[in-house]
């Protein structure tokens, strides 16, 4: 079956808060409302424009907080993934002539909340749960201990070790250092990583992402309407999902994502290969995750990832920028990332990113990662000059 969005849709708003402090003075709905409003004041359009909500918890409730009458709502969740999800969801229903202007957004303030006592409580899962069954009676620690056996057997098949891990957060770090607005700008090294504490072996506390407030939100429309506002767009060149568990004892491989689908597929759809990347933004809920991207997006072959992260490929000035923002790992990380990692790939081909900027960048990778290494989705933009 062949398809394709390519060219279709674009992103022409953006927006994101974060602080150093990894707190916000805003939350809840007030904060997701800004954002959308600062997205829309980015793209040149206003709230009256919008016909179609995105939003991983309920769609509709959000529209009607904002008073909009949506015909097009999606309300998927899948973790981290969402807003890819939701990306290529809206540039189907734009293509489709389903909606004109759709809008995703995300704000979650879980450091601000500990601290106030504020409590919105967890939803959980509809249906039965298996986990309650399976796993959670041997008490994996979570959501770290998944990701601790990612690592582990990803150590066990290929040699790949805890230094290798650490040059993945040394360079991250070296981003943040060039983003005023990152939780965290001081240098590390690779010892430095190493004798932080054990969290979940084989993962040290420097291996994990952070736990911050954050918010964000886009905007997208036709590539047609896209050429008429106010800010260079960002076309939607190739969008693919895949998920193939839920729970981490039903993951087929452990050193193989879901990515390993979605990836060839959005690159396919895109007509392009991991070599025309200039900036991959890659989940990096832990090292190991960023470090499995690189192998299951193609940027290196499986088993290659700790040996192409070494001497800085991956840092400012290295064969392929990832997460220039500073990414979960040293950016912010409110708990589904996802989000931002769009936005930085919207602000990089707009070339807005001051010292992080990679020049001449014109290609940009949003892989989501959601759950427990669970779902995948790839989102492949462009500028201009690649349609």
């Amino acid at each position: 079956m062949s398809r394709s969005l390519r060219g279709a849709a674009a992103i022409v708003g953006v927006a994101d808060a974060c602080s150093p402090t990894g707190e916000l003075e805003h939350f809840g709905r007030d904060l997701e409302t800004r954002m959308v409003l600062e997205a829309l004041e980015d793209a040149g359009l206003g709230l009256a424009d919008v016909d179609g909500i995105c939003h991983a918890q309920s769609a509709m409730s959000f529209a009607e907080y904002l008073g909009v009458h949506p015909r097009f709502t999606d309300s998927t969740n899948t973790g981290g993934s969402s807003f890819e999800v939701h990306a290529e969801h809206a540039a189907a229903a734009i293509a489709a002539g389903v909606a004109d202007v759709v809008v995703s957004v995300y704000a979650a303030t879980p450091r601000s909340d500990r601290k106030q006592g504020r409590s919105f409580g967890r939803v959980p899962p509809p249906g039965p749960n298996p986990a309650a069954e399976w796993e959670w009676p041997y008490r994996l620690r979570m959501p770290i201990g998944p990701y601790a056996l990612a690592a582990s057997r990803h150590m066990y098949e290929y040699g790949t070790t805890s230094e290798q891990l650490a040059e993945i957060a040394v360079s991250t770090r070296r981003w943040a250092e060039l983003n005023p607005r990152a939780r965290f700008r001081d240098p590390i090294t690779v010892e430095d990583v190493l004798a932080s504490p054990m969290q979940c072996s084989p993962l040290h506390l420097l291996d994990c992402c952070l736990v911050t407030d954050g918010a964000g939100a886009f905007v997208m429309t036709s590539a047609e309407r896209a050429r008429s506002l106010r800010k260079q767009p960002s076309y939607v060149l190739g969008a693919a999902t895949c998920h193939d568990h839920m729970m981490i004892s039903q993951m087929p491989d452990l050193t193989t994502t879901p990515g390993a689908v979605s990836g060839p597929a959005a690159f396919e759809m895109a007509g392009v290969k991991p070599d025309d990347v200039s900036v991959l933004l890659g989940y990096d809920s832990f090292t190991i995750t960023a470090l499995l991207h690189l192998e299951d997006l193609g940027f290196c072959g499986k088993g290659e990832g700790g040996a192409f992260a070494e001497e800085g490929r991956t840092a400012p000035g290295g064969q392929l920028p990832m997460n220039t923002n500073g990414g979960g790992l040293s950016y912010t990380h409110p708990g589904m990332y996802g989000m931002f990692l769009i936005v930085e790939a919207v602000r990089q081909l707009r070339g807005e990113c001051g010292a992080r900027q990679v020049e001449g960048a014109d290609i940009a990778v949003a892989h989501g990662s959601g759950m427990v290494l669970s779902c995948m989705s790839t989102l492949v933009l462009g500028s201009e000059a690649t349609l």
